[in-house]
């Protein structure tokens, strides 16, 4: 090899070596990684920023605001909840999520399906009191899985039999493929249930292990005529929030104590609850709760539009020696008290009746310019605004879904390309008015999207120098002319390379080096495609070989080495799977 190929290589793993031993993040170690095979002229500045230009990359950008769109309406909880259900176990939570996940990455493309369920599972998992990090990594596996069971479930199988019609005789049906896809998918999932607690981390968040000294007080009304009428305490979901106790109920000037799971609830009930700030926030956001203090409608801001602030009374505050019902505050700052804590104190009573102390921390429902106006205030020694507090626009939920199903539909129908569909999707969230243009900037995650175009040009690389041609040549070479062991080794090396490279940069590269290998043998070229299928699709070990595995990277709370541990034994696991199984269905 060159001068120019060991250095890629080089580059590839010192910046792996960095990942795996460092704290720095990915996306600075993988752009320094770019920098430099810039700077010594390895990659041309087209082709070091080609990533950036990937319609993969931009896809995956533009559907953070779909799935923005999503959220703000509340679409992606009752998600969740249909899908997922209630659970009774880990492992029961993980096949829940698993089994349809599956199923539906078959038939649909598993970039969206993962972006538009990372948040569906981060709200479910908060609710069922799991740790995201054993979630997360099966949610991307699940897809990855699914999109090996059909032609048309990964953009990797695509691009083989594209590459199958244009230089071979050989034909697939649409489901052939999953001969092996669905016993990997069976194996797979079943390995992530059984032995989860070897193979994921458990992540919690320090909040949640330890409490937080801030338990706040909040009534909450049961909305007239709304869904959660005639249901149960636990049917409601109101039983499941971490930390939130259901103090008591009061039904028309009646209290009711130490509530059950299975009381009904009835319109007009007035729920006291009481728990640290992130469940009350998610408590504001079930369909069918409202605030219930009635001075909340006076406020002059329309309602989709306010946020939650807390805001720590100081002890020259007109409000102090007062109730919240006396204290007029909606009057002097347009903003209404919805839930007060008071130094880790429970407070047993409605909110209208508490009388306010030096040091109380309010959390309020006001416009989004409260925060700043109010900073340095002499009323409050601290505010502070609490992110994705705004009240989710419900009676838009059904209309975000429709978005969701019709981009979906186009897509698989074969009518719009992804990009297309993803870009037409976010423009009708905007114009619907499901999401506003500051939320969708805000949804963004532009570090993901900074590695998984880093991560193209650091493959890019290897593919110009001759370096993943030398390696998987001189690798083939060792089978020594046995048909069975150059099926290993093809298989082997692409699952090697769609670590390193990117998916459908390793099915391109290694479908020739197949090709001849098994015209050379005289060998049947149909277990060799199928290898080259399921092991560049596969790719379970490290999060920038598969676009699915990055994005639940972050919201995980993951290492880099989380992957290897959780990956490799799934990894070997497909090839055994599959290495069994391609030459007895298609013989060599």
């Amino acid at each position: 090899m060159s001068w120019e190929a060991w250095f890629s290589v080089f580059v590839i793993l010192f910046n792996v070596g960095l990942l795996i031993f460092t704290r720095v993040g990915a996306d600075i170690v993988l752009v320094s990684g770019v920098t430099l095979l810039l700077l010594t002229g390895i990659l041309t500045p087209s082709e070091a920023l080609s990533g950036l230009a990937n319609e993969g990359m931009v896809t995956v950008g533009v559907l953070y605001v779909v799935v923005a769109g999503l959220r703000e309406t509340g679409a992606i909880g009752w998600l969740g909840t249909r899908l997922f259900g209630r659970p009774k176990s880990l492992p029961g939570a993980q096949l829940r999520m698993m089994a349809p996940i599956t199923a539906l990455s078959a038939v649909l493309n598993n970039t969206p399906l993962v972006a538009m369920m990372i948040p569906a599972v981060g709200d479910w998992a908060k609710r069922q009191n799991l740790a995201p990090s054993k979630l997360m990594i099966p949610l991307s596996y699940a897809a990855i899985l699914g999109g090996t069971c059909s032609l048309i479930g990964t953009s990797t199988n695509l691009v083989v039999y594209g590459l199958m019609t244009e230089r071979t005789e050989l034909r697939f049906g649409l489901f052939d493929i999953a001969w092996v896809g669905v016993p990997c998918a069976v194996v797979g999932i079943t390995l992530v249930v059984l032995f989860h607690r070897w193979l994921l981390p458990d992540r919690r968040s320090a909040i949640g292990q330890q409490g937080d000294p801030r338990e706040y007080t909040v009534e909450m009304l049961v909305e007239e005529g709304g869904p959660l009428v005639g249901k149960t305490i636990e049917e409601a979901g109101l039983r499941s929030l971490p930390q939130l106790y259901l103090a008591e109920i009061d039904r028309g000037g009646r209290v009711i104590p130490a509530v059950g799971p299975q009381e009904l609830l009835q319109g007009g009930d007035r729920l006291l609850f009481v728990g640290i700030v992130e469940s009350v926030v998610d408590l504001h956001k079930v369909r069918g709760l409202i605030p219930a203090p009635d001075q909340l409608f006076k406020v002059t801001t329309p309602r989709p539009r306010r946020i939650l602030v807390e805001a720590v009374v100081s002890n020259t505050a007109p409000l102090v020696g007062k109730s919240v019902r006396e204290g007029r505050f909606r009057s002097l700052y347009n903003a209404v008290i919805i839930a007060v804590a008071r130094n880790g104190e429970r407070i047993n009573r409605k909110i209208g009746d508490i009388v306010l102390q030096p040091g109380d921390t309010l959390l309020l429902e006001a416009s989004p310019e409260f925060a700043q106006a109010h900073r340095n205030s002499r009323d409050f020694f601290l505010v502070s605004r609490i992110e994705n507090s705004n009240p989710p626009r419900h009676e838009r939920a059904l209309l975000a879904l429709g978005i969701l199903l019709g981009m979906v539909a186009t897509v698989t129908l074969g009518w719009l390309s992804m990009l297309q569909a993803a870009l037409l999707a976010a423009g009708l969230m905007l114009v619907t008015r499901c999401i506003t243009g500051s939320v969708a900037r805000r949804s963004v995650d532009w570090q993901v999207l900074i590695v998984i175009a880093a991560s193209f040009g650091l493959g890019r690389a290897l593919e110009v120098t001759g370096a993943a041609e030398t390696i998987a040549s001189s690798l083939v070479a060792l089978a020594g002319g046995d048909p069975y062991l150059s099926l290993v080794m093809i298989y082997l090396i692409t699952m090697l390379f769609t670590e390193l490279i990117t998916n459908n940069g390793a099915a391109v590269l290694m479908f020739p080096i197949a090709l001849a290998t098994a015209t050379g043998l005289g060998a049947n070229f149909a277990p060799f495609a199928i290898c080259i299928m399921m092991a560049a699709s596969a790719s379970f070990s490290t999060p920038i070989g598969y676009q699915t595995n990055l994005m639940v990277y972050g919201p995980g709370g993951y290492k880099f080495t989380d992957y290897f541990r959780a990956g490799i034994p799934m990894n070997l696991t497909m090839a055994a799977v599959t290495l069994l199984i391609a030459p007895r269905v298609w013989p060599l």
